[in-house]
């Protein structure tokens, strides 16, 4: 069996741009996407704390240690400079793989500099119970 499994996150983001008229996508500060393993043009989802709006783009690479959190194109509608998100980037794993996964999450303060980094093992499954 395959699992969709959340493998990096970055945590309470700041959007610092919101262009209209770009053709789309998000543009993640470098030095974010290579802390959560993002690459250029994978998938992501972004979640805005404002207003509930879920949104799923490409991410593309901005100026490493620039902050920038800027999402392009129809987002530009759900989401505006200042807002808090949460971006999510997911994979679909087997069985066998995920006893090595660590979801890696990249907390940041309110001008997207990283302030911590953890890498969560997965949980064996209702161990907390």
């Amino acid at each position: 069996m395959k699992r969709y499994m959340c493998k990096g996150k970055i945590h309470r983001a700041t959007v610092t741009e919101a262009d209209l008229n770009y053709p789309g996508s998000i543009t993640i500060d470098k030095e974010l996407m290579k802390v959560t393993n993002l690459l250029p043009y994978e998938m992501v989802q972004i979640t805005n704390l404002r207003n509930a709006a879920r949104w799923k783009t490409y991410a593309i690479p901005g100026k490493s240690h620039s902050g920038i959190i800027c999402l392009n194109g129809p987002p530009a509608h759900l989401f505006t400079k200042g807002d808090i998100v949460i971006i999510l980037s997911t994979g679909i794993f087997e069985e066998e793989e995920l006893a090595n996964l660590k979801t890696v999450v990249a907390y940041v303060d309110d001008q997207n500099k990283i302030t911590k980094i953890v890498e969560n093992p997965l949980m064996e499954p209702w161990e907390n119970e």
